[in-house]
């Protein structure tokens, strides 16, 4: 009964004040709308890097030749072709935690249709790529295990050459294209995948035996990249650990000796980006607390107002016989219903400012439910931790000096 009475009493003394209690609340109101707004930016830029790279496919591990040299330092030119069919053979026979297996080459150069022409990058694989990159067929077909054998001259095509070596639309499977001078039959259009994360077109590509493309194009007999597939993401790390053990016995690497390859699977791709993305949200949720932090003042100097204006109530409050307890938690429910209500519009807006973003701005947006509970907490706290000062200073109040105060 007595904490509804105080309630009450709390509850007059912030509608007798409308628009001060209004202008109050502004930056516990801005300051949780901000947290949620940019809370919700973090993690839906998270979720959509995820799913991003997830696309380009979530299992994928990439081996490439070379010491693994981080910062653009140039490495030795035979240091670059360490990779050879023999290490992706045996890559092949003794993984136990890889689905799919594929040598790559690649290279970059024209691609030619009567008058049209197009600079692209061909890469040269085997029918097991598309499964690892997760990518289907448009139309036509893959190649096959025996024309990867036999080199044929055969290929697959994305869809923006199609746009630009066909502009008139017409069918590319069974049409000749040549690539660099060499002729190859168009069997198969990849479905349209857009570009990556790192913005490059992956429709801007060719694709055809890895046979080929070594022997006709390239003139090579290393390899470019080996690309793997682990059975599930969660097999990935151990994925990575197996295939450098098979490597280094391939290579016959002593203990001593650093390795001349490098294995990555995505998922390190994938953790490098959140971490990057998790230290802006962490600065932008820094800077929409300061709001919050300038509205925990504004309650505090309103109460310090309050207990001014109403010390001659509370010097009759405690002449009456109530007690510096009563008049403690009368201030502190103040504050906290204050910081409480703001608390409660902030949500509303910052929810309603996450819908604006995307609809409006088109930014990915996710809002996690911990969001809305941190910032009711923060706001509790607050009402508490502000309010708690005034009202401890309107509890011990002298009566009779209270009931003098002009």
């Amino acid at each position: 009964m007595r904490l509804l009475n105080l309630l009450k009493i709390a509850y007059k003394a912030i509608v007798l004040n409308k628009l001060r209690t209004l202008l109050t609340m502004l930056g516990i109101i801005i300051g949780v709308a901000s947290v949620i707004a940019m809370l919700a930016i973090g993690e839906g830029s998270k979720e959509s890097i995820r799913s991003t790279i997830s696309s380009m496919g979530s299992n994928m591990i990439t081996i490439r030749p070379g010491e693994d040299v981080r910062g653009g330092v140039r490495q030795d030119a035979s240091a670059m072709e360490s990779l050879t069919l023999d290490d992706y053979y045996a890559i092949k026979e003794k993984t136990e935690l890889l689905s799919y297996v594929s040598p790559l080459v690649n290279g970059g150069g024209q691609v030619i249709n009567g008058s049209n022409n197009w600079p692209s990058t061909i890469y040269g694989v085997n029918p097991e790529y598309l499964d690892i990159k997760v990518v289907g067929l448009q139309s036509g077909s893959m190649f096959t295990d025996a024309e990867v054998k036999s080199a044929s001259k055969v290929a697959v095509i994305g869809q923006t050459v199609v746009d630009n070596v066909f502009p008139d639309g017409t069918d590319p499977v069974g049409q000749m294209i040549r690539f660099n001078n060499i002729p190859f039959m168009v069997i198969g259009v990849l479905e349209e995948k857009g570009e990556n994360t790192f913005g490059q077109d992956q429709d801007d590509v060719v694709i055809a035996p890895y046979t080929t493309v070594q022997k006709r194009i390239l003139a090579i007999d290393h390899l470019n990249q080996i690309m793997a597939s682990s059975i599930s993401e969660e097999d990935a790390p151990d994925a990575v650990e197996e295939v450098t053990e098979i490597l280094r016995a391939q290579h016959k690497l002593s203990a001593t000796e650093d390795d001349d390859f490098h294995v990555r699977s995505m998922e390190e791709l994938i953790s490098t980006f959140s971490s990057t993305s998790e230290m802006l949200t962490i600065l932008l949720v820094a800077v929409a607390g300061i709001s919050l932090l300038i509205g925990g003042i504004g309650i505090m100097n309103i109460m310090y107002v309050s207990v001014k204006e109403r010390t001659k109530e509370i010097g009759l409050r405690m002449a009456v016989g109530g007690k510096g307890s009563d008049i403690l938690m009368q201030f502190l429910i103040e504050a906290i219903l204050i910081s409480i209500t703001g608390g409660v519009l902030g949500v509303i807006l910052g929810l309603g400012a996450t819908v604006f973003i995307e609809k409006f701005l088109h930014w990915p947006t996710s809002v996690a439910l911990y969001s809305i509970i941190i910032s009711f907490a923060v706001c509790a706290v607050t009402g508490i931790f502000f309010g708690w000062y005034p009202a401890r200073k309107a509890s011990v109040l002298d009566p009779i000096t209270a009931l003098r105060y002009e």
